[in-house]
């Protein structure tokens, strides 16, 4: 990594409380760090990236995927069939799973995952998703989900124990599937770690009410990230709201799996701001790109539903503004990593990507942050940085991707037919 590195002439979208944005401007990074953002900007001995005709803005944060379930994106066939396969993984399918799965991430803008790994149980299953981690440099929170009970976890750092860029949390199993007393006990401990705690919930329309009587026990609050959210009354959605907890929505996904559509504006109402993911690629893209343009979607629709009923009223609909920060600088905050990264502010980490602005499917541009959300897609991505490492260089990974494609296929291969899922290695086409 160069000590320092200028960023210079693009449009910079800060996306920041502090900073603001900027059709035309530099943005400087030393030691890893955003030291300072500007127009004509000076820095002896700095590294130049000409940044015409880009945007230049923090990286995408995603903020729930299943990234072992990598091998098998696109195959069209629901997480729960996927999640069968957990029992024909071996730990270096694991390791190339989430080595492919992490670099096809940077590809697609994201700077950070949140990786709730609910991979088979083993020290050595946790080691082969930790090395991959390690290997592609994203910044990572391992969110360790594999065992009924965190008390069963024996090896997790205390606290917010670093192992390179990944941090660590607990995935708690849903909370409507337990009865409240373990859950109590169990977040107790993670707690008592210094753990974050993320937990699956809102699933299903079985058990209404449980989040709120959470929140009457105390147990929800700013440490806490609920996923997916779907099925939530109106009492949980305002525990949420007035506990602090956060919220991350993985909106194609849930629209793809049958979760429900997600109550987006019903957070919305509450100033519920969430955090978006990918979940896994078995039913969905795996780029936030297509998180932001579904999560817009779905709010416009409730509102022309709303004025196609004659409903008064109306909620207004969402900006783009609004879905931009939903994939940076609010994904940060459901992470636990606002002040880390999410915008491009002055001792923030260098997370950021450039995305050009030359190509037919964004020009003219009208409206940079509009081109970004309604427009832009892979394609557009040209320079990936994280802590100021490039891990992306003119629209070409870094990492050695002819052996992450070489370990994912073989891998693939193997899984596939030791489950029966690909009886031959192949799908019939």
């Amino acid at each position: 990594m160069t000590a320092r590195l200028l960023l210079r002439g693009g449009i910079v979208l800060t996306l920041g409380a502090r900073t603001q944005n900027h059709a035309v401007a530099d943005v400087l990074i030393e030691d890893g760090r955003i030291a300072e953002v500007g127009p004509g900007l000076r820095a002896r001995d700095a590294e130049v990236v000409d940044a015409t005709d880009t945007v230049v803005m923090p990286g995408f944060v995603d903020a729930h995927r299943h990234v072992w379930k990598s091998l098998f994106r696109n195959l069209g066939v629901s997480g729960s069939t996927v999640d069968d396969l957990r029992v024909d993984h071996r730990p270096d399918d694991v390791y190339a799973a989430t080595l492919v799965g992490l670099l096809g991430a940077i590809e697609a803008g994201i700077t950070t995952v949140v990786d709730w790994s609910d991979i088979p149980a083993g020290d050595e299953y946790t080691k082969a998703a930790l090395e991959a981690h390690a290997d592609a440099g994203l910044r990572t929170i391992f969110v360790h989900a594999a065992l009924p009970s965190i008390k069963a976890v024996r090896r997790m750092p205390a606290g917010p124990g670093r192992r390179d860029a990944t941090s660590f949390a607990w995935g708690a199993g849903d909370p409507e599937s337990h009865s409240l007393e373990a859950v109590v006990e169990d977040w107790a401990v993670a707690r008592s770690r210094g753990l974050r705690i993320h937990a699956h919930t809102g699933r299903s329309a079985s058990r209404p009410g449980v989040v709120s009587e959470m929140a009457r026990r105390g147990l929800l609050g700013g440490d806490i990230t609920l996923v997916h959210c779907s099925n939530l009354d109106d009492a949980d959605l305002d525990a949420v709201a007035s506990s602090g907890t956060s919220v991350a929505l993985t909106p194609a996904s849930e629209m793809s799996s049958g979760l429900g559509s997600p109550p987006m504006q019903r957070l919305i109402d509450r100033d519920i701001r969430p955090g978006l993911g990918v979940d896994d690629e078995t039913v969905t893209p795996g780029d936030l790109f297509a998180q932001m343009r579904a999560a817009i979607s779905i709010q416009h629709g409730v509102h022309f539903d709303l004025k196609l009923a004659g409903k008064g009223g109306l909620p207004n609909l969402m900006s783009t503004r609004e879905a931009i920060r939903f994939a940076t600088l609010d994904g940060a905050a459901t992470a636990g990593l606002a002040s880390e990264t999410g915008s491009l502010e002055p001792g923030k980490q260098a997370d950021i990507v450039v995305l050009r602005t030359d190509r037919p499917n964004v020009w003219p541009i009208n409206d940079p942050i509009g081109a970004v959300v309604w427009g832009m897609d892979t394609s557009n991505v040209d320079w990936v940085f994280v802590a100021g490492h490039a891990l992306m260089r003119e629209g070409v990974l870094t990492a050695d991707t002819v052996r992450a494609g070489d370990l994912a296929e073989a891998a693939r291969r193997r899984v596939g037919t030791a489950s029966g899922l690909l009886t031959t290695g192949e799908r019939s086409l």
